[in-house]
């Protein structure tokens, strides 16, 4: 049986070391060393490996993270929502998010034209940019096709912007498709839908690429998914491993509650109730911000997998 063991300081701690340490302190810190272990064990056993998030994560400061981890050769697939698909542009672009608090004066924001994400804000004039900048990119794509798979789209936009943080450019670069089942849920779709009412030939085709990620993995295939959050994004990738014989490894990580019956709390003991994972399975859940876990878990898995040669250069 484990022990527990306390956790001290040393001068020049790296990451792995200091995961490894709270690997023995016990409570969500046993579970985070846990998802480094599975997160190794998925690449070196050849896993294809599913990345999902939700969009704020991208308005955060792990928007270049992801996009260096696709450059890195860790996630196959990603599945995320449209939020995030937006921002990543307007980041490319050169816009700029600020740092304020959880508790302004939310109404004196709206009247300055800035909008709040927890504790994170956006100008009104980045979207205004942004909307400028898809409506050029609709009418390249446009030149080319009139119908598009959604993952066909953001690879063809990918391949429009040039910055190295971008997580469309490297998914791109790298051939890893996106998924955004969400498509609409956002300024995205309300350009979409202009862009259509002046070209009623241009279709984006939402049925097309829920097919598209059902056939990214087959049932011979090891697979793997690390989930950040919930919604749609995560659930697009369960249920492909669902048609598919199971996940074979899992990592959850979230703030939310089991005991919401929500997508976003669920956790991997509940998914093998529906066959998402398999019954033998290598799973964890990490509850906690990802903000904080996720760049943990990975900075101390990279490490590991940089030392014994198994990251892609």
């Amino acid at each position: 049986m484990q022990k527990v063991k306390d956790f001290k300081w040393k001068k020049n701690i790296n990451v792995n070391e200091l995961v490894n340490g709270l690997g023995n302190v016990g409570f969500q810190s046993i579970e985070l060393k846990k998802a480094v272990d599975t997160v190794i064990r998925m690449k070196k056993n050849g896993a294809k490996i599913f990345l999902t998030f939700t969009s704020n994560m991208v308005t955060s400061g792990l928007r270049g993270f992801f996009a260096q981890l696709i450059k890195l050769g860790i996630p196959d697939i990603i599945v995320t929502t449209v939020g995030g698909l937006e921002e990543d542009i307007m980041k490319a672009h050169g816009e700029k998010f600020f740092v304020g608090d959880f508790s302004p004066d939310d109404i004196e924001l709206h009247e300055k034209g800035i909008n709040r994400i927890g504790n994170l804000q956006i100008r009104n004039e980045s979207y205004m940019k942004f909307e400028d900048t898809v409506g050029s990119m609709l009418k390249e794509i446009y030149k080319k096709e009139k119908r598009w798979a959604v993952s066909d789209m953001l690879r063809e936009f990918g391949l429009m912007l040039n910055d190295e943080d971008s997580i469309l450019f490297q998914a791109a670069k790298n051939n890893v498709p996106i998924f955004c089942p969400s498509i609409t849920d956002g300024s995205m779709g309300f350009q979409l839908y202009m862009f259509q009412e002046n070209n009623n030939d241009f279709i984006v085709d939402v049925v097309k690429d829920f097919a598209n990620i059902l056939f990214s993995v087959s049932q011979d295939d090891k697979k793997g998914l690390i989930s950040l959050g919930g919604s749609i994004s995560k659930h697009h990738a369960v249920l492909a491993g669902l048609l598919n014989g199971g996940m074979d490894y899992a990592i959850y990580m979230t703030t939310a509650s089991h005991t919401s019956g929500s997508m976003s709390g669920a956790t991997t003991k509940e998914a093998k109730s529906w066959g998402k994972v398999k019954d033998d399975s290598d799973v964890v859940t990490v509850i906690g911000d990802v903000t904080i876990n996720f760049p943990l878990m990975m900075c101390s898995a990279l490490e590991q997998l940089s030392d014994e040669g198994i990251l892609k250069e």
